[in-house]
Formats: C-alpha cells, structure tokens, sequence
C-alpha cells in the first residue's frame, strides 16, 4: 500500500507542476544554481584540503626542509644530508627528494628534424617506491641508472605520453635523444600521478630521470626537496626529534657542517596549508548561497501554499488527514529539489572540468578536481535537505488549514503568521547576502590594493624569453661571450630599448645563499641567508629596477677582475645599518665588494616584501645554467617573437624555439590563487544579490497581491498613487534594513577570521560596509519599485466590484 500511495503522489505532483510549469522551472532552476555552485566548490575544497593525497598511507608522508645551516637554503638540502639523514635516522622507513629547481632546466627532445622543449624532473632512487607510485606501463629506475654516470633513463608523465605519443605502448624501451644524450623510455607513470599538480601547481612535467645521491651532485648545493615516509606509529614530533639528534652528530663529526638543521611537516600540510584559510572561506561562502538558494525556495513555497489554500480545504473535507497533506507536500517539494539536484550536478560537472583545466591558477591539486562520488553524495545530501528542511514548513502550514470554503482565498489578506514568516526568510536572505558581499568586497580590495603594490620592477612592455643552448663550453668567459652575442642581436632589433639577462626571473622560483659582511661574527643559526640572482650589464635597464646608490654592472666586470656584487636595500640596511654599503666586503664562498644598492623587488610572491638580496654578474659567478632574456620594448609583445626568434637562430641555428611570457603575465600567474578566490566569493556575492532581489520582490509583490481589496479601499477614501508606492517601498526598506542590521553583525564575525587574507586594507574596511549597505539598499529600491507601482495602478472601483 506504501508503494500505491507514494504512486498517487508522485501522479498528483506531477498534475500539479503541469498546471504550473512556471513556478516549476524557476524554482528548479534556482535549487539547481544553488546546488551547483555549493558540489563545484565543495570538489574543489575535497580535492585541495580533505582527500587523501594520491600516495601510499599519505598520513604517513612529511616534508623534511634544512632549517638554513651557515645560512644555507632553508627550503632545499644537499645530496649528502639527504644520505646522511637516511643512514643515521630511528624514526623513517625511508627519505627521497626531488630536483627542486627543475623549472630552470630545459631538455631539448630532437626526432626527425624537429625540436621541442621538455621540462623533467630528477628523482632518487626510493621517490616512486617511497610514494607507493608503479608506473603504468614498463618499470622504475634500477641502481645502476641512479648512480652517477648511469646509464640514461627516463619515465614519462601520463600526460606527455599521450599527447607525444598518443598513448602509444610501443613506447617503453624505445631511446629518445634529449640534449643529445641517449634516453631510453623505461616506463609510463599512471594518470593518477601529476608530479606538478602536487609539487609543483601550474608547472608542465614532461617526464622523470633518475637523480644520482653521490658526491658530485652534494657540489651543487642544497637543490632536493626531501620528503620522508614515517615509521608506524611515529609522529611528526618524534622524528623532528629524532632529526635533530642525527645533526648535532653531523655537526660533531663535522664542524663545517655547523647549525645544519631541519624542519619536519606533515607533507599535505606543506602543500595546501598556504590555501586553507582562502578555500575554508570559500566553502563557507557556498553553504550561505546554499541557505539563501534554500530561503528562496521556501518563499516561493510558501507563496504557492497560499493560493492553494482553497484545494487543501477541499481534500480535507473529503477526508485527507494531515500526515497524508503533508506527504503530498513534501513530494513535491523533494520532486523539486530532485529536478534542481540534476541541473545543479550537471552545472558542478561543467565548472570542475573547467576549474581543473584552469592552467593558470598555481593551486596545488586543482587539476585533480573533478565530480567523484563525494561531490555525488554532497549533491545528494545536499538536495535531500533542501526538499526536506525547506518543503516542511509550508507544508505544515498548509496542512492546518481547515477553513471552509467560503470565500477560501478571495479578496483575504495575508494572515500576519504567514506574513511574519515570509518577511523573516526575506530579513535572512538580505542579512546572509550583505555578509557575502563584505567578505567579498574586502577581498576585492586586496587584490586591487595587491596589483597596485610597488614590485621594484616595471613588467610593462617588457617580455621574457627562455634561452638555452646545447652547446658545450671549455670556460666561463666563452658561455658569458656567446649569450652577449645574443643580447647584441637582440638589442639591435627595431622597437627593443634595454635588454638583460639573468638566470631567475622575479616571481619565480625561491632559494637562498649564506651570505655575511666580512669582519662580523654571527650567532648559532642568525647567519645571514639572501635570495641570489645572477644578470648581466643591462638587467636593470630591462626590468625598470632603479639603482638606489652606486652602480650596476658593466662589461668591464670580468672573471678576471675584482669580484663585485650589488644588494637590495633590505640586504644593505641588515649588514650594514646606518652605513653606506658601497665598497663594504660581503662574504660567499670568497669575498665580493658591494658597488650598488638596488631597490627592492618582490621576488618570491606579491604579498611578501622583498627579502635579502643579492645580484651576482655572470661574467664572475658561474652557478647559472639557461638563462632569461628580459626586453624592453615600444612595440605590442606579438609583434616581436618572430624578429627575436630570427635573431636569436643566426646567434644559433641548433636552438630549440624559445619560450617567452610578457612580465605582466608572470605578474598575473603570481595572482592568480587570489584572483581565483575573489572570482569565485564575488560571484556567489552576485548570485546572492540576485536571490535576494528575487526574494525581496516576490514577497512584496505578493503582499501587493493579497492586499489589493485593502489598497482599492484606502484610494477610494482619498489615498494618493504617491502614499501607496511610499507606503510599499516603506514595508520594502523596512525588511531590507533589519535584514541589513543583522548582516553588519554578521559580517564583523566574519571579518574576525579574515585577517590572513586581507592585504592593504583592514578588515573593518568603511568603504566596503558602505558599499555592500548601498548596494542592497538599492537591490530593495529596486525590488519593491515594480510591486509598488501596480499597487499605485489599482482602481478602487474594479476592485470593489470584484468584492
């Protein structure tokens, strides 16, 4: 029998929608907004910050970072602690790492004539064991192809494998020619290992190589990120512990080893911590459209109970009990939300395929986003409360009412519990709408106030391009003189004003040198640790840097001559307080004699201010590889790749294409998490706006419709068209301001949490509350003209007749 009935509902719901189509669709169609945008973000949230990462028993996975020993890296270590930590450590099953600087070292793949540009990263040995990672096709890497001088192997990216070689299996054991060096393809990595997406967002991963953990890769310098797989039962605590024992033995067998130390941190931590507070903001953010989505489709409920009133006086006179009203009822309001569920579904597939195809959005994990079964049974849940908790109230009213028939919903005005009721859900949308709008203003403030930050460079009209040659040079003095060729040819192109070189643009990769003044002793761990950037005569021309004192550098400055640095302001007033700098000693590995200070430029992202700073010339200082060529131009950017390819080919037939971005849009990929999120909180701002606007009018302009007998009355007694609009537009204020009183408060609990991701503005911001207020006192205005001036049109004797 339970099945019979819930048939007869289902029918008579359907009946229903059919003789109103209208209020079907719209309320469909808002559910299904609200549903879609809250399982998009929720996707986006699950994947950054709530799913297991990828990896074998991932809780077990930390980050290990060398806490800057003699002021070395404090994010990357040397092959020899990575060796040492593994051998002399309680508390890992095992320690691995990666290249760290892999985005600054190109591979050139020629087949057939052709050239094109790879990126690959260098692993250890126990990197893809350690994860838990077997590749797809083929094996990993073997002992011997890990030891220096090895023999070449490299694993593709899942990725690169089909759009090189569309999927091809053939390819395992074929050889490649990189750079000229044989490589033989031992394997495919699965699709569900994106290198880059996890280590490296926004990133472009062409294949693995083998990293060789030996004394000539130590001489490099601290370039791994390590990470370790911890013991059963073993916290992060323990091993921090346990690390900082294995270094004070280090550091007694080894006094030159002196202050090295490390930071252990749970490895999900290190790499979505960064984004916690934005995309908890942004969750919290959807549930409130949610609730508003929620609110609207209660209202509208509501208003179609209303005009049902007479049909549910009639079933219960023929015998309809209460529980069986409001089983009807919740049908349809569950029918409802089902429809809404299917288009909000269909919309949050669309976004996250679109979100994780978002190439320039540096979010850890983005690419990962997609519709799974999480975001499935969110969606589900999600609908099924709003059918439930929202579809309860006006069924439950509605199935109270056992009037008779007598003039059942003719001429009547609105009962004040039906009206306090609607007008309250009204107050709670305008209330949640203004903390959306604040939340989201504040944030739009910042990311304003952050594009107009003083970067210490000018990326206007100026364009970068990656430049590499695998050529083979016997001296520092003969690379040095082949890139100037280069910048020569450059320079002489028609539209070309300055050009330079340097071997890491700004906003781009981070590492730093133990660099001190000469004559001053440091304390245990206060040595002086500075960003290192190496450039040529011209490079501050090229990139707007102003030389504050002293010089910059000049051809003259030679392997031969007096080595020579210029520092940032910051690097300046930290060793040399209160004193000119120029001709001070500054001390790395051999002594530098500072001939300039540099403003500061931001280097490592837009939110931080520069750091310690020092600019090497790369006729003195030979740790660079690729290099940046950075122009500055009067002609639009399109307009110069193909004269600068030209000039660059004659300097080098054999050189691959060159890569090249405008520094406007370095500028906006370092923006882009933050633009993410104000795009995203601002649309739910309007989307909320919107709702309520909606809200707004339909009660007023159903209160409008419930009071026409009482509105035709008043005007036949002498009321004005002016005191009917002004008395509409006055209950419309009315609702707004209290739902705008109650959203201030909201809003300044918000503004408490905030904090972090606010820059440039503070969080009780005035012009931003001002705005928000404004902009849905209008939104009211707005709402209640329309119902307010069909009020005002109401012809006293029309209505009376129909009385």
């Amino acid at each position: 029998m339970p099945f019979d009935q819930l048939r007869q509902d289902l029918t008579y719901t359907a009946r229903a929608f059919r003789r109103d189509p209208g209020f079907f669709g719209i309320a469909a169609l808002i559910v299904g907004l609200g549903i879609g945008a809250s399982t998009a973000v929720f996707s986006v949230v699950d994947a950054v910050l709530w799913r297991p990462l990828p990896f074998e028993q991932p809780e077990r996975l930390v980050r290990v970072a060398n806490t800057g020993g003699s002021g070395l890296s404090s994010v990357t270590s040397r092959s020899s602690n990575l060796r040492d930590w593994r051998k002399l450590n309680r508390t890992f099953e095992d320690l691995a790492g990666y290249f760290a600087f892999f985005d600054y070292e190109r591979f050139t793949l020629r087949e057939e004539g052709e050239a094109e540009r790879l990126v690959g990263v260098g692993v250890t040995e126990t990197f893809l064991p350690m994860l838990g990672v077997e590749p797809a096709l083929g094996r990993g890497f073997t002992s011997e192809e890990c030891a220096w001088g090895g023999p070449g192997a490299i694993l593709l990216t899942h990725r690169f494998w089909q759009r090189r070689f569309g999927g091809e299996a053939g390819v395992v054991g074929r050889t490649l020619r990189l750079n000229d060096q044989a490589m033989t393809v031992v394997g495919v990595l699965p699709d569900s290992f994106d290198f880059a997406s996890i280590f490296s967002p926004g990133a472009r991963i062409d294949f693995l190589r083998p990293f060789p953990v030996a004394d000539q890769t130590d001489r490099w310098g601290n370039t791994l990120a390590v990470i370790g797989r911890l013991k059963p039962d073993v916290g992060v605590g323990q091993a921090q512990s346990d690390l900082d024992r294995v270094n004070e033995r280090l550091h007694e067998e080894d006094p030159r080893r002196w202050g090295l130390g490390a930071k252990v941190s749970d490895l999900r931590e290190h790499i979505t911590g960064n984004f916690r507070d934005s995309l908890t903001l942004l969750a919290a953010a959807v549930g409130l459209v949610l609730l508003i989505t929620c609110t609207n489709l209660s209202n509208l409920l509501l208003a179609r109970a209303a005009s049902r009133r007479r049909e549910v006086a009639v079933r219960s006179a023929l015998g309809a009990g209460k529980m069986r009203l409001v089983r009807q009822m919740l049908t349809e309001s569950l029918t409802l939300a089902a429809a809404g569920g299917l288009l909000g579904v269909t919309a949050a597939y669309l976004l996250t395929r679109a979100a994780a195809a978002t190439e320039a959005v540096t979010i850890p994990l983005l690419r990962t986003v997609e519709t799974d079964a999480a975001a499935l049974g969110f969606a589900f849940a999600a609908t099924l409360a709003t059918g439930l908790l929202f579809g309860l109230v006006p069924a439950l009213r509605l199935s109270g009412e056992h009037e008779s028939l007598r003039d059942a919903g003719r001429g009547m005005s609105e009962s004040k519990g039906r009206g306090w009721l609607r007008g309250a859900l009204v107050v709670s949308e305008v209330a949640l709408a203004l903390v959306l709008l604040v939340g989201a203003g504040l944030l739009l403030r910042s990311f304003l106030a952050l594009l107009d930050t003083d970067l210490g460079f000018r990326p206007e009209q100026r364009i970068a391009w990656r430049v590499e040659t695998n050529r083979d040079f016997d001296t520092l003095t003969q690379r040095v003189s082949f890139y100037d060729q280069m910048v020569r040819a450059v320079r002489n192109l028609p539209g070309v004003t300055a050009v330079g070189l340097t071997d890491t643009l700004p906003l781009g990769r981070n590492r730093e040198w133990g660099m001190g003044a000469k004559g001053e002793v440091y304390a245990d761990g206060e040595y002086p640790s500075a960003f290192p950037r190496m450039i040529s005569p011209g490079y501050f021309d090229a990139m707007g840097i102003q030389l504050v004192e002293g010089r910059g550098f000049t051809p003259n400055d030679t392997e031969e001559s007096e080595p020579v640095v210029v520092v940032n302001e910051t690097m300046a007033e930290k060793l040399w307080p209160g004193r000119n700098p120029i001709g001070a000693v500054l001390v790395n590995n051999r002594d530098w004699t500072v001939v300039g200070v540099a403003a500061n430029v931001r280097h490592s992202s837009l939110e931080e201010e520069g750091g310690l700073e020092v600019y090497f010339p790369m006729a003195q200082q030979g740790d660079w590889g690729a290099v940046d060529l950075v122009l500055e131009t009067t002609l639009p950017a399109e307009s110069m790749v193909a004269s600068v390819r030209q000039a660059l080919g004659e300097v080098d037939p054999l050189m691959p294409t060159s890569e090249y971005q405008t520094l406007d849009a370095i500028v906006d990929r370092a923006a882009s998490p933050r633009r993410f999120l104000v795009s995203l909180l601002g649309a739910f701002a309007l989307a909320a706006v919107v709702l309520a606007l909606l809200g707004i009018y339909g009660v007023v302009s159903y209160s409008v419709g419930q009071r026409r007998r009482e509105i035709g009355i008043r005007m036949a007694l002498g009321a004005t068209d002016r005191n009917v609009r002004l008395q509409v537009l006055r209950r419309t204020l009315a609702l707004a301001a209290l739902g705008i009183a109650i959203g201030v408060a909201g809003a300044l609990a918000l503004t408490r949490v905030m904090g972090s991701l606010l820059y440039g503005v503070g969080a009780m911001d005035p012009v931003t509350f001002a705005a928000a207020v404004g902009l849905l006192l209008l939104t009211a205005l707005a709402a209640g003209y329309l119902p307010a001036l069909r009020a005002s049109r109401v012809h006293p004797a029309t209505v009376l007749q129909e009385s």
